[in-house]
C-alpha cells in the first residue's frame, strides 16, 4: 500500500460520494491524494487493518500514513490538505465532534436517497486511473 499521499476511502456506488471525488480531483491540482473505494480490494484490506466493518460504507475515510480518520473528522482533514480557501473549513474541527458527527451521520444516512446511487463503482478515465488504487 502506497503510504507516502493520503488515500481517500469512499462508497463507490453512492452518487455523492462519487461527486466528492470529483471534486477533489478538479481541486488537488498538486495530485496529493489517492483514491480507492470502500467496497474494492485496497479498501477492505484498509477496512479490515483498523478493523473497521468491511460492509458499513457510510463512512468517509482518509488514510494518512498509518492513521485512519473517519466521518467527519476524515472530511476536515481532506479538506485541511487542499489548495486555496477550502482548507479554511478546517476551522470546523473545533465544533465538538458529536455535533459534526450527527450532521455527517445524517447526510451518509439520506445520500443515496437524495443523490441516488449506481449500479457499480465508478471507473476512472485513462488519466485519472494513476490515482486510483484499485
Amino acid at each position: 500500500m502506497i503510504k507516502e499521499k493520503p488515500i481517500v476511502l469512499f462508497d463507490g456506488v453512492c452518487n455523492l460520494c462519487n461527486r466528492v471525488v470529483q471534486f477533489i480531483i478538479k481541486r488537488d491540482k498538486e495530485k496529493k491524494f489517492l483514491f480507492a473505494s470502500l467496497q474494492g480490494k485496497t479498501g477492505q484490506e484498509v477496512l479490515k487493518k483498523f478493523n473497521l466493518s468491511p460492509t458499513d460504507f457510510d463512512s468517509f475515510v482518509v488514510l494518512e500514513g498509518n492513521k485512519i480518520y473517519t466521518r467527519s473528522k476524515a472530511a476536515l482533514r481532506m479538506l485541511k490538505q487542499m489548495s486555496g480557501g477550502w482548507k479554511l473549513f478546517y476551522g470546523f474541527i473545533i465544533v465538538p465532534r458529536f455535533i459534526r458527527n450527527a450532521v455527517y451521520d445524517w447526510i451518509a444516512r439520506n445520500r443515496y436517497k437524495w443523490y441516488g446511487k449506481r449500479n457499480e463503482c465508478m471507473i476512472p478515465t485513462p488519466e485519472l486511473k494513476e490515482r486510483f488504487l484499485d
